[in-house]
């Protein structure tokens, strides 16, 4: 059995299902003109033809609206559940889920109090004459709010929950991911679902393209849809005013889901990635995955948390209001979420026609994390295998010196090894003899056949070669060959020119690197001199 050794090996041969798809998505439903007290006087004063905007005037249109909703809820013959106080209203919702035997409709209405941002009259003293007057004032109070999980056909279980008190905003709540079962099912595509996902699918590609396809114009006939069917806080005259419901989001999830196929790999690969990325949260590694410029003005707390329930760990990275969550996902799938809860972070609108935006930046800061994961997983292991080429090796009692990187030496033998990858007999002492002499500038009777046994024990037992049974040829092995022309590569094209280019003397041509570095000195001794 074979584990993979790095994420990029995880990510390119142990993935057999790769899913992007939105997740959870929390819309806010409000009036827009209602959202302020000039708006709100304005509704009652010259909309309604009262002479005063006052409370009481919105306690009888409240109490009209909770009669709607009691007596819609008889009409349907649905629960009017009250909830208590921690209760989880998903566990409810799914227990009339199972009982559910329709396509659409509405499963129960909830009520629970909660707080909520409401418009008061409150009694004012004008300073000059002394005489009260009311005014409208924003507060903050607990009022009962009311919530009707439905199941629709597209979009299977939502909820949408209003606010009893004056201007009735309202929100909803919908799945993804459900979105997407429903579309499987309607067009007879097999599929396996996991939780809050699919672990496998007879159309990939069909799959993807039915998670695109949710966009913000489907959401928005969702909305409307649910609005003709349930209990409205607003009279029809209302609504033929253009005093419509508006739709923004107040969070979206976006969800990269990868499923492994066996769960082992996938457990491995999540606890080296954890232990070598507590350093995630730092600004110019967040800086990195959301694509955002973070200085010391920028708000927001950065920081990585590691959260284990029971056995799974988690990894959390936060910028500003926004974060990324990744788990392995019930033992079989590695999920990368991007949770955005104020889209204002990527100074990107709230209205719902932002959506593509915002689904763009969602999407690409999963990728990111992965890359910077695969980046700072792979160093640690490339500088093992770099040490294991450069240090001396001990194999089966055999001593063998290290190939140090720079060497003139190592350098012709490495150089050897490219050059003799393609032969198909492989290649004996005298031809390597033959060979490095030259780059050497010695003549070859001076590279002796004792000298040549020694480097070729050295390759050898450093795994660049191998014997070919019952001989005295060899053959150079594919991890040779790659260590081979990587390093001659790396030190003929990058060292090289490289430090002609850093040293004492300044290149002919201009060089951005060297440029760079004489402003990174001169920073760095004007700081110096202005502390001493």
């Amino acid at each position: 059995m074979k584990i993979a050794r790095n994420v990029a090996e995880v990510l390119d041969e142990h993935v057999t299902l790769e899913l992007e798809s939105i997740d959870r998505l929390f819309l806010n439903l409000y009036v827009p003109i209602l959202q302020t007290e000039g708006g709100i006087a304005w509704y009652w004063r010259h909309h309604r033809g009262y002479q005063f905007a006052s409370s009481s005037l919105m306690g009888v249109m409240t109490e009209s609206f909770v009669r709607r909703i009691e007596s819609f809820a008889q009409r349907e013959g649905i629960d009017l559940v009250t909830f208590r106080k921690g209760q989880r209203k998903e566990d409810i919702a799914h227990e009339y889920l199972e009982r559910f035997t329709v396509d659409e409709g509405v499963l129960f209405s909830g009520k629970a109090q909660e707080k909520a941002s409401v418009v008061r009259t409150e009694r004012r003293t004008n300073p000059r004459t002394g005489q009260s007057y009311a005014w409208l004032a924003k507060s903050t109070c607990p009022v009962n709010h009311y919530y009707f999980y439905c199941v629709d056909r597209d979009f299977g279980l939502f909820f949408i929950k209003f606010c009893s008190y004056f201007p009735y905003n309202a929100r909803l709540c919908c799945n993804g991911h459900e979105y997407l079962k429903r579309q499987l099912t309607r067009h007879g595509i097999a599929f396996e679902a996991l939780d809050n996902s699919i672990v496998s699918c007879a159309a990939p590609k069909r799959m993807q393209k039915l998670a695109d396809a949710l966009d913000e114009k489907k959401l928005d006939a969702l909305v409307r849809k649910w609005f003709r069917r349930l209990p409205h806080p607003f009279p029809a005259s209302d609504r033929a005013a253009d005093l419509r419901y508006d739709v923004s989001i107040l969070q979206a999830e976006f969800a990269l889901t990868q499923v492994f196929d066996r769960p082992l790999t996938g457990r491995v690969f999540f606890e080296q990635v954890i232990r070598e990325n507590l350093d995630l949260g730092r600004p110019d590694r967040v800086q990195l995955i959301f694509d955002r410029r973070v200085n010391r003005s920028t708000a927001g707390r950065f920081r990585t948390r590691v959260i284990t329930e029971g056995v799974v760990p988690s990894l959390y990275i936060d910028y500003k209001s926004s974060r990324i969550k990744q788990y392995h996902k019930e033992g079989r799938a590695l999920r990368t979420e991007t949770t955005i809860n104020n889209a204002y972070d990527f100074r990107i609108g709230k209205r719902l026609h932002n959506l593509p935006r915002l689904r763009k930046v969602g999407f690409q800061a999963n990728r990111r994390l992965l890359r910077v994961q695969r980046i700072s997983h792979d160093c640690s292991i490339g500088e093992e295998a770099f040490q294991n080429i450069v240090r001396p090796a001990w194999h089966d009692g055999q001593y063998a010196a290290g190939l140090r990187f720079g060497d003139p030496r190592v350098l012709a033998l490495l150089a050897a090894i490219v050059s003799f990858r393609l032969l198909p007999r492989g290649f004996a002492n005298r031809d390597l003899r033959e060979y490095v002499a030259p780059l050497l500038n010695l003549p070859v009777a001076q590279l002796t056949q004792g000298k040549m046994t020694y480097d070729l024990r050295r390759l050898r037992l450093h795994g660049l070669i191998d014997r070919i049974c019952g001989t005295h040829r060899y053959r150079v092995t594919e991890e040779g060959f790659r260590t081979a022309f990587f390093f001659t590569r790396a030190y003929g094209r990058l060292l090289r020119p490289g430090l002609s280019v850093l040293g004492p003397r300044d290149p002919p041509l201009p060089a951005p690197i060297r440029t760079a570095l004489n402003h990174a000195e001169e920073a760095i001794a004007k700081n110096w001199q202005s502390a001493a």
